[in-house]
């Protein structure tokens, strides 16, 4: 299982936006993807691929959040729009 820990770069965190544009990506693969916030419950992971379950995760600016999935190639690109400031876009 693959793992990357990153830093949210969008100003207003992990709201509707950078939400969708992660749910977007993460649909594009068959593999489960799945964030964790860093602080929150060690079992609370939340589906990538679900802006909803992305927005209820609360992540803020700089907040550190754990991307994992069996899909290498996926945790990089799911990890590098979370580090992004996707409301600039």
């Amino acid at each position: 299982m693959a793992s990357k820990t990153v830093k949210v770069g969008s100003t207003v965190g992990l709201h509707a936006r950078p939400a969708t544009v992660i749910a977007d990506a993460a649909g594009e693969y068959d593999d489960e993807i799945l964030l964790t916030l860093a602080g929150g419950e060690e079992d609370d992971e939340t589906d990538a691929a679900s802006s909803l379950m992305i927005m209820a995760m609360g992540a803020e600016f700089g907040d550190e959040v754990t991307v994992t999935s069996d899909n290498a190639e996926a945790v990089d690109k799911i990890a590098a729009l979370i580090q992004q400031n996707l409301d600039s876009e």
